[in-house]
């Protein structure tokens, strides 16, 4: 394809759109690879893509592949759901939820989001989800932005041992997050401190991108 091989000297934006939540999304070809960008950050694939495999490889490809059920809250164009069938060759089932529809027609185009029958998607607000869920989960990643900003919510006790609450024994949750000021810094610290250490063990991996952190954090029965 001419657009895959000129995207290494020069970006091939192929499609831009105007989103209700995330403002504009574009997709483009970069450096020979499709990726999903809002106005100011990568969404899907690219440098994502890179944060989120190395957050699974973390946890564990083998531990990933014994999984039953894994959840995925802010799908955006699916790159993390692509890493974990196409990569891992994960089988089992996975649940997929994202608030904008428009980023999913655009995943489902773009990326084939739909020919993966493993995957449930459900068009909702992260935060309702998780309140009304009955289900329990191996794994919960947590990849939620509004271009660079992070909602408030995610950070709250609430949330946190709601999320904490809907993992089965031995459990993950994979949490990514985007610091740009050492007021983010402070939240993610004090994100970390308020798990509850008798029942869960809680990590932040070294960087591999300048401004995203992965927060790791395993029940421990």
């Amino acid at each position: 394809m001419i657009q895959k091989l000129f995207s290494y000297l020069i970006p091939i934006n192929i499609f831009k759109k105007k989103s209700a939540r995330s403002k504009i999304i574009e997709v483009t070809w970069t450096n020979g690879e499709l990726v999903i960008d809002s106005e100011n950050t990568n969404y899907s694939y690219g440098s994502l893509q890179r944060i989120l495999r190395y957050g699974l490889r973390n946890i564990g490809y083998d531990k990933v592949l014994k999984m039953d059920h894994i959840l995925v809250l802010g799908v955006a164009g699916g790159s993390v759901i692509k890493t974990l069938v196409d990569e891992i060759e994960y089988k089992e089932k996975i649940t997929g939820v994202e608030i904008d529809s428009d980023m999913i027609q655009i995943a489902n185009e773009y990326f084939n989001l739909n020919k993966i029958k493993q995957l449930e998607i459900v068009i909702d607000d992260a935060f309702e989800f998780v309140l009304k869920t009955k289900d329990k989960y191996d794994l919960i990643i947590i990849d939620i932005f509004e271009d660079t900003n992070m909602p408030n919510f995610l950070f709250e006790k609430f949330f946190s041992e709601r999320v904490c609450f809907l993992l089965k024994n031995k459990g993950f949750i994979l949490f990514n997050t985007m610091i740009l000021d050492e007021a983010h810094n402070i939240r993610n610290r004090k994100y970390k401190a308020e798990i509850n250490a008798e029942l869960f063990t809680a990590k932040m991996l070294p960087r591999i991108e300048v401004h995203n952190e992965i927060i790791i954090i395993e029940k421990l029965s």
